[in-house]
């Protein structure tokens, strides 16, 4: 495998994981409520479910959605329910430090697990698996050679990009300065992660 594949594979995994989409808005927001240490186990939860569903790519399941199309809109509207949950949850997260130290209200970042399982109902996790896996992977003896360039490729470049968004989130909790506008704040990203429908339904 030559240099130029190595940096096409990197370069398509930064951006597939770098642009907007439900992990990056939901790490954002965790981000701003938790701070970064806290949201490791979301971020480490991405990385993990993609690999798995890169992997479940690679050994064959890509090609059930192309045999039975149907799978791929049963996705979506699970996806989409799922995110619109998700979406309910970021608008409402509490915004009272003083309830959130007491242990009056429990708030927590997305745990490790349920990060991993997001992304078998993230129709752009899907997109992004079986899009690297149909272009990049070779033929022949080479085929899962590749497949693991593409793993090594997402779990590094990936994390860095995600790392940007929760980065951010940090850098935006030094203007939540007041329960207004910690509110307003989670409405916003509470709607941003909702708008994220409109790219998987009109996908």
């Amino acid at each position: 495998m030559e240099l130029s594949f190595f940096f096409a594979i990197a370069l398509f995994a930064f951006v597939m994981s770098v642009t907007p989409g439900p992990n990056n808005l939901m790490l954002l927001a965790s981000g701003a409520q938790f701070g970064y240490i806290r949201t490791l186990p979301h971020m480490f939860g991405i990385i993990i479910g993609m690999a798995c569903l890169i992997s479940s790519v690679l050994v064959g399941l890509g090609a059930a959605f192309e045999l039975y199309p149907v799978l791929y809109d049963v996705l979506k509207v699970v996806g989409s329910l799922y995110l619109l949950w998700l979406a309910w949850k970021i608008a409402n997260a509490p915004t009272d430090d003083n309830a959130l130290q007491s242990g009056d209200v429990k708030a927590r970042p997305m745990r490790l697990h349920s990060a991993s399982l997001f992304q078998f109902v993230n129709p752009k996790a899907w997109t992004m698996a079986i899009g690297s896996v149909s272009t990049f992977t070779l033929t022949g003896d080479m085929y899962w050679q590749s497949g693991i360039w593409i793993l090594i490729a997402f779990a590094t470049m990936g994390f860095i990009a995600i790392s940007l968004w929760a980065g951010l989130g940090v850098a935006i909790r030094q203007w939540l300065t007041s329960v207004k506008r910690k509110r307003n704040f989670n409405w916003f990203m509470g709607m941003m992660t909702a708008a994220t429908l409109i790219f998987i339904l009109v996908d």
